[in-house]
């Protein structure tokens, strides 16, 4: 039982420690929801090639956590250094769709 009540705490610690940014992850979350939501369905594809691109944020995001770390792990490196990878891998995908999809509108010549 104490197990659960010190997770509990620490928990509630974490939330009262990162308002800030609870809150603009929530607000992320509404803004994102009412953009794609306003979209007609036959713009969804190439959005989607657009949100694709817009992930570049974790990797800003990992990058942040990584620098700013009190005390780095090597788990923590890992974990980052993945995010970041995966960030870029997502990035470049969105454009190489995006690009192949604007290449299908192109005239031949």
């Amino acid at each position: 039982m104490n197990q659960i009540y010190d997770i509990a705490k620490q928990v509630l610690e974490f939330i009262n420690d990162n308002k800030g940014m609870l809150y603009f992850v929530i607000l992320s979350i509404f803004v994102g929801i009412e953009v794609i939501g306003g979209v007609p369905t036959v713009l969804h594809t190439p959005l989607m090639s657009g949100a694709n691109a817009i992930h570049g944020v974790v990797i800003v995001g990992a990058i942040h956590v990584m620098v700013h770390m009190e005390e780095p792990s090597t788990l923590a490196l890992i974990l980052g250094s993945l995010a970041v990878l995966l960030g870029t891998l997502n990035v470049v995908g969105g454009f190489v769709v995006t690009d192949r999809m604007l290449e299908m509108f192109k005239k031949k010549k």
